[in-house]
């Protein structure tokens, strides 16, 4: 991690995109959604003005910071689908050095949208649902996953959800009550629904 208390280059990111209006706290569990009408419209435009403006080597480095940042890059990222970042949040997701930031990786791979994205979710959900005492983001790799299906017309989350599968192992044994994974699954079509899409050669910046 990037220490932000002698890093000039992460501290301006942060000053911009991850701090104005304590942007990472609507981010977190995406509950600007259940914001009122009004002052969702607003933060959305604010999320697609900052997805729009911010540079792929701004969002590297904000990648490289501590949760809040990285939370905030991974949405920013697959708002403006920058797949070029798909190797780095891919690792940053399966490291899970952080909390939170994971459901921003996933909904970013969500985002994008082809194969590679799914095969990460998978890696990712083989790798800590067998974990149980590793209550992570779990659910929000399987509503990844579970829209990547439909959006694909794949069935790779299907394995996991099965009578004693992993899920229902994991959700079993895992403290307190798991998100439904369809739930996050709604959550994120409406996420991605947000993402904007850029004039050819924006995503090179």
């Amino acid at each position: 991690m990037r220490p932000i208390q002698s890093d000039p280059e992460l501290t301006a990111a942060v000053d911009r995109y991850v701090r104005p209006g304590r942007r990472y706290m609507a981010l977190h569990g995406a509950r600007f959604l259940r914001f009122s009408d009004d002052e969702r419209n607003k933060f959305v435009r604010s999320l697609r003005a900052a997805a729009a403006e911010i540079t792929l080597r701004e969002l590297i480095v904000l990648l490289e910071g501590d949760y809040r940042a990285r939370l905030t890059a991974a949405f920013l990222a697959g708002i403006g689908r920058r797949a070029r970042l798909r190797d780095l949040i891919g690792a940053n997701l399966l490291d899970s050095e952080f909390v939170y930031a994971g459901q921003g990786y996933c909904f970013a791979l969500a985002s994008f949208g082809t194969p590679a994205d799914a095969a990460l979710l998978v890696r990712y959900l083989d790798r800590y649902l067998p974990q149980p005492d590793l209550r992570y983001d779990q659910p929000w790799a399987v509503g990844a996953l579970l829209h990547l299906d439909d959006r694909l017309g794949t069935a790779d989350a299907e394995r996991f959800l099965t009578e004693g599968g992993l899920w229902q192992t994991w959700a079993a044994e895992t403290h307190g009550n798991p998100e439904n994974p369809h739930d996050c699954r709604r959550l994120i079509d409406d996420l991605c629904a947000l993402a904007i899409e850029f004039p050819e050669g924006v995503d090179a910046q």
